[in-house]
């Protein structure tokens, strides 16, 4: 694919939201999809993520995670019952933690896990979940670790929405991670795969314009700023964070996400991650689902539950974002104010940390602390720290 664009910037060039040939999909310039207009619910299903450490090998692995799977939609189906009879509103949207069907790598080397337990593009666990889906009758959102046969060797977090159709119809590969492979470390060859499309990929679907943020990239305003300046309405939050009643960084930043962008987040925390010597319950409870407005309108407390559930009122959204308003956040913003500023942020996270002679390596489970380590020197360095 080519790209009229200077891949150094291109990042900059996305959160400047400029237009140029190829960086917004045709189905994004399209009037709505969505034909009925009527407030659906939406559900952040808090169950317990399941680790594949114990797993013998990956046959084992992938019987486990089918076994959940099942498990999964018998749960959702279950919910789904009691929430229309609740409130009336059928179910549309769906919300599973992050890496519920395998919990993360910790120290198992990145190809090492990657061949244990990456879900193939075109692998068996899609189809499951994609025949969950049609079954359910919903749009199924979720998170797993994810092969790329164009990139051996390693593994991307990804984000992913299966439609009622069954098909897979986001995937959104996480950027920002503190010790797992970034499409950016491989940026060239990734924007060459996938195009700036694959980076900040939005679904034009029939419940709304949907994106995907990863776990604790709800931190981080640019992820979502990015996906809505592409249109999106309703963020899916797959997580695995420490509920508290406290107000955490990650409850302040979901309520911030919403408001600064005038969209929806329907956030999905696991309840505990099994099968570790981790205590069951260090990651559990408050999942949410925020208003546009920044408000709570669902949360829940602790252990397996569907009590996060509460309508989506698109057609709402859609007419206050075209309201002239101090209140309009999304329409008072300026995106290009900010492009220089980010084009000349030299000192941080570079792209292609993980390309050698024009070729992906592979990294030891180091390399991400020392990358961090030598962007605080060169923060240093250049006085910003």
């Amino acid at each position: 694919m080519t790209l009229c664009l200077d891949r150094r910037s291109a990042m900059a060039t996305v959160m400047a939201g400029a237009l140029v040939p190829g960086f917004i999909p045709a189905a994004l310039a399209d009037e709505s999809r969505v034909t009925d207009m009527t407030p659906y619910a939406s559900i952040a299903l808090q169950i317990t993520a399941r680790s594949v450490e114990r797993a013998a090998d990956r046959d084992a692995v992938e019987a486990q995670v089918l076994a959940h799977i099942g498990e999964v939609e018998a749960s959702l189906r279950s919910a789904r019952v009691f929430v229309e009879q609740y409130g009336g509103a059928r179910v549309k949207l769906a919300v599973l933690p992050e890496y519920l069907f395998t919990s993360y790598p910790g120290r198992i080397g990145v190809a090492d896990f990657a061949a244990r337990a990456g879900f193939a593009i075109d692998g068996p666990e899609y189809a499951a979940l994609g025949a969950a889906a049609q079954r359910l009758g919903l749009f199924l959102a979720g998170n797993a670790y994810e092969r790329d046969a164009s990139f051996p060797g390693f593994y991307f977090q990804a984000s992913f929405i299966v439609a009622p159709s069954g098909e897979v119809v986001l995937r959104y590969r996480r950027l920002l991670s503190m010790f797992a492979p970034s499409p950016h470390d491989v940026w060239e060859k990734y924007l060459d795969r996938y195009g700036l499309e694959g980076v900040f990929p939005v679904a034009r679907t029939e419940i709304g314009n949907l994106a995907a943020i990863a776990s604790e990239e709800i931190l981080y305003p640019e992820i979502a700023r990015a996906h809505a300046l592409r249109g999106a309405e309703v963020f899916v939050h797959s997580s695995s964070e420490i509920g508290s009643p406290l107000s955490t960084p990650k409850d302040i930043a979901k309520r911030a996400r919403a408001f600064e962008n005038m969209a929806y987040v329907v956030s999905a925390n696991t309840a505990g991650i099994s099968g570790t010597a981790m205590p069951l319950a260090s990651a559990d409870g408050n999942s949410q689902v925020i208003d546009w407005r920044g408000r709570i309108i669902a949360q829940s407390g602790d252990g397996e539950t569907f009590t996060a559930f509460a309508e989506i009122d698109i057609a709402a959204l859609r007419a206050a974002r075209r309201v002239p308003a101090m209140t309009n956040m999304l329409a008072r913003q300026r995106p290009t104010l900010f492009a220089q500023a980010y084009a000349g942020a030299e000192a941080f996270h570079r792209a292609d940390g993980l390309i050698e002679q024009g070729k992906p390596r592979v990294p030891d489970r180091d390399y991400f602390l020392r990358a961090q380590e030598e962007v605080i020197e060169r923060l240093i360095g250049a006085g910003i720290i």
